[in-house]
């Protein structure tokens, strides 16, 4: 019996060395989708009142946890038994996140007015304290959940892979572990993004000079940083979305590997990032394009 004990506490190190060394090799792979990840949902609550920001980030975050929650078992059944259905779904994923950055692109250069008018409403709600902000920014979380399921999804799959051949257990605890690292480490930070305008406000109002200074800096810089995490958001879409298209075409995605590798270094690495941006950007307009067209077609219809 005491060596039964043994034996079963001396599996359960293995196991759990395994899971030590792998979960630190699936986060570093996975660390630039994290990221992307960061700059997308910090774009999402962008706008709305200052009071609301957290629990925006927090609703967020809980449809993030019930996305890994589905994903994980998902893949786990996936890798076992359909391992060849990773791909197809990974490319529908990434060519909706193109479709989404088109649509953000086209939303704010080619309807113009219907983007002024949304972020007047938008103003005028934040600032009427009898409206319920709740309801408005459904949309905003719901868009958040819905990027977040993608970018959760390649995350997953990326682990996956890392860990593909390990035993279950070893499969179970890696995938847990990262999922639960990732949505805590971006959230995190997304939270502590969207209250740094409070936090300079604190500081400003300070006894010391340097508190102040501090404070005075940081409320300076607080809505460029917002910005600038908007339009890497909007980027990270092109990015992420296209590298996975390019990853999912085999014999494409082993050509600019193979390119990057002899052209090394910065040009290596920014020619493959321009190769991923480009094959998003047209995947994205081709998506978007065959949305607008079936609205078109659809909207005679519904006037009959």
């Amino acid at each position: 019996m005491a060596s039964s004990l043994l034996l079963l506490l001396d599996d359960i190190a293995t196991v759990l060395d395994d899971v030590s060394i792998l979960t630190k090799v699936a986060a570093k792979k996975t660390a630039g989708v994290l990221g992307d990840d960061l700059a997308l949902n910090a774009q999402q609550v962008s706008g709305v009142k200052a009071d609301r920001e957290l629990p925006v980030v927090w609703a967020v975050c809980k449809g993030s946890f019930i996305n890994k929650a589905i994903l994980v078992p998902a893949a786990l059944a996936i890798g076992s038994w359909l391992p060849w259905l990773v791909t197809p779904l990974l490319m529908i994923g990434g060519a909706f996140l193109c479709f989404e950055g088109c649509e953000k692109l086209a939303h704010k250069f080619l309807h113009k007015e219907e983007a002024a008018a949304d972020r007047a409403r938008l103003e005028r709600a934040a600032a009427d304290g009898q409206v319920d902000m709740v309801a408005i920014e459904k949309d905003k979380i719901k868009g958040a959940v819905r990027t977040d399921f993608i970018l959760s999804a390649e995350i997953i799959a990326i682990t996956l892979g890392t860990v593909q051949g390990q035993d279950f257990v070893t499969q179970l605890t890696v995938l847990v572990g990262i999922a639960l690292l990732m949505t805590v480490g971006v959230y995190g930070l997304v939270a502590g993004i969207v209250k740094l305008d409070d936090a300079g406000l604190y500081l400003s109002q300070r006894a010391g000079s340097a508190s102040r200074a501090i404070g005075r800096g940081i409320l300076a810089t607080a809505p460029w940083l917002m910005k600038g995490l908007s339009v890497a958001g909007t980027a990270a879409m092109f990015l992420v979305g296209g590298g996975i298209l390019v990853h999912g075409v085999p014999k494409f995605g082993h050509a600019v590997e193979d390119w990057a590798e002899r052209a090394g270094g910065v040009v290596g690495s920014l020619g493959t990032v321009g190769v991923n941006a480009a094959v998003g950007l047209v995947a994205g307009a081709i998506v978007l394009a065959v949305v607008e067209a079936v609205k078109k077609m659809r909207t005679p219809a519904r006037a009959h």
